[in-house]
């Protein structure tokens, strides 16, 4: 079983690439390929990896996944794991009224002329179709994201109850002993719970809301019976990977740990191969790189992105520095977006930084510049936000910005897993990342900015939650903004005075989920040079290639969904 191979059953070759030789004995003639020769030779087992693997593998075609961590799964398996996919059997069956029409219209709508209209097309189109491919060839289920709001559902086409599914409860021992290769979640749901992101909403007010408080006891059974049936319960971006992988294991496709891209093999000017430290893997028709961003390549991130920027900001698998985006040039791929990432601000608390959801848009909060002011609608998408702060830095500094709170949200939210009333870590304070005071000119001080700037701007924004309208930046007049809100809270539920001493400030960096700039594809998913012509048996997926998003972010999954399809487009292409 492929579970069993590991870098032992690899034979090294010459330095000019012939050898990569693997054990014999699998069972199915896909993967009876020649020594080191495979059809497809995927790199990457993130979401689009093993989505084009899978998929080539249920074509006939025999296929190999080369990751250059000692984990599977990527930045996938750390994340929430929605998926935008419009129009697919999940959401259809839920009762969301899309349309194929919708859809355009508002992809379009979000995305503007940013990336060409075939491949927005080519994403709608071949969305439901990967779905459904998936569901009939891996363990995956999943689970409509109810209320959760496209991220601008006041754009025509856009859907206030939203778009978003996310990976059904997944058991792990599927996996067998590969389940100790699963990279594991960047945040671990907590002991004994069976958590989903839809969830995460209700569970901020589990204190203070009847369906908080019902929908924590139902994690809490969910998790009871789970244990009492032996089962090892996986949700989010732990099920999606596990399951994706579950898939691969059944079509006996190998995935080779510890085996990074050094270089793509190109041959008449077209690519046939993948380097790897071990040497050469050829590829029959072709490689797909799903190799994921270059977040955590501090060169690239100064080369092409704005300052200030940091790798320790970014909540993106440790392994993604720009290893594709690196081999696709020198084979000649243009690049493009390679100035944005999938932003949203992050506390940097030590360790890995804590990318703000709920936080900034409960009411009992609000963001100040260094001046001590508001520059943004805190209830934004969170790439909206980033944007906002690089935009207005150079002549308004607010990096870091300053998420104002006071004790009577600390009182009634979760905030991350720090339950209700209890207090901040106070490896939080000796970094740096939240400060502590008893009065707001006080608190100012301690974060540089003016006090009476800091107390002016926080009357101002108390007179607007009084009033229920904010003047200023509109916070509560999306659909979006409601989303991570109290419904006790009136007239608006994204806003609540401050009042209550002492007051909080936690430091604000441009954190992201990974970065959105890579490879120029087109709507095949085949890499292009910058004269628009196509590099012969070269594919990307993912966050190696330039999202369809653009530099925008059309719902939850935005992500993870057309990393997925573009995977399964090149794998039927290839």
């Amino acid at each position: 079983m492929d579970a069993d191979l590991t870098r032992r059953q690899l034979l090294r070759g010459s330095a000019a690439g012939v050898g990569l030789a693997v054990t014999a004995g699998l069972a199915s003639p896909a993967a009876a390929a020649p020594l080191g020769e495979y059809d497809v030779v995927v790199v990457g087992s993130g979401a689009a990896g093993m989505t084009a693997a899978l998929t080539a593998a249920k074509r006939g075609l025999s296929v190999v996944v080369l990751e250059k961590a000692p984990t599977f799964g990527g930045s996938a398996a750390r994340s929430g794991a929605g998926i935008w996919i419009p129009n697919n059997q999940v959401l259809l069956a839920a009762g969301v009224p899309d349309t194929p029409a919708k859809a355009a219209q508002y992809l379009a709508a979000v995305v503007g002329p940013d990336v060409p209209a075939a491949r927005q097309d080519a994403f709608l189109r071949h969305g439901p179709a990967m779905l459904s491919f998936v569901m009939a060839n891996s363990p995956l289920r999943f689970r409509f994201m109810d209320g959760y709001s496209d991220y601008y559902p006041e754009l025509p086409g856009g859907l206030p109850g939203g778009r978003s599914i996310e990976p059904d409860v997944l058991d792990g021992r599927l996996l067998g002993a590969e389940l100790a290769n699963l990279n594991p979640p960047y945040l671990a749901t907590p002991a004994g719970l069976v958590v989903f992101s839809a969830d995460y909403k209700w569970l901020n007010l589990a204190l203070v809301n009847a369906k908080g408080a019902a929908v924590a006891a139902e994690c809490l059974a969910r998790g009871t019976a789970a244990a009492l049936a032996g089962q090892k319960p996986l949700t989010m971006g732990q099920s999606l990977a596990a399951g994706l992988r579950v898939g691969l294991l059944r079509a006996n496709v190998p995935v080779l740990l510890n085996t990074p891209l050094v270089d793509l093999n190109v041959e008449g000017g077209a690519v046939t191969g993948v380097l790897t430290p071990t040497g050469l893997v050829r590829a029959r028709r072709g490689v797909i790189v799903g190799s994921g961003g270059f977040e955590h390549n501090a060169a690239m991130r100064a080369q092409y992105q704005r300052q200030p920027i940091g790798t320790d900001w970014t909540v993106g698998a440790k392994e993604n520095t720009g290893d594709g985006h690196r081999a696709g040039q020198r084979a000649g791929a243009a690049l493009d977006l390679m100035d944005d990432a999938w932003w949203g601000p992050a506390i940097p608390t030590p360790g890995d930084p804590y990318f703000c959801l709920a936080e900034r848009t409960l009411p009992g909060g609000l963001i100040v510049n260094q001046a001590g002011q508001r520059f943004v609608n805190e209830a934004a998408p969170y790439s909206d936000v980033v944007h906002t702060m690089y935009d207005k830095n150079p002549t308004a500094p607010d990096i870091p910005a300053w998420l104002i709170v006071d004790q009577n949200y600390r009182n009634r939210y979760l905030f991350r897993d720090i339950a209700p009333l209890l207090p901040f870590p106070d490896a939080w304070y000796a970094a740096g990342a939240v400060f502590k005071a008893s009065t707001l000119p006080d608190l100012a001080t301690r974060i540089g900015v003016p006090a009476a700037a800091l107390k002016s701007t926080v009357d101002r924004f108390n007179g607007f939650a009084r009033s229920g309208v904010d003047t200023e930046f509109r916070r509560g007049a999306s659909a979006y903004d409601h989303y991570y809100t109290d419904p006790a809270v009136t007239p608006n539920s994204c806003l609540a005075p401050l009042a209550s001493a002492p007051y909080y400030a936690l430091r604000l960096v441009p954190g992201d989920l990974g970065t959105k700039g890579g490879m120029r594809t087109d709507a095949r998913a085949r890499v292009l040079r910058p004269d628009g012509s196509v590099i012969r048996g070269l594919y990307a997926a993912g966050n190696a290639s330039a999202a369809v998003m653009g530099h925008s972010y059309a719902g939850a999954g935005s992500t993870i969904g057309p990393a997925m399809t573009f995977g399964y487009i090149a794998a039927n292409d290839v």
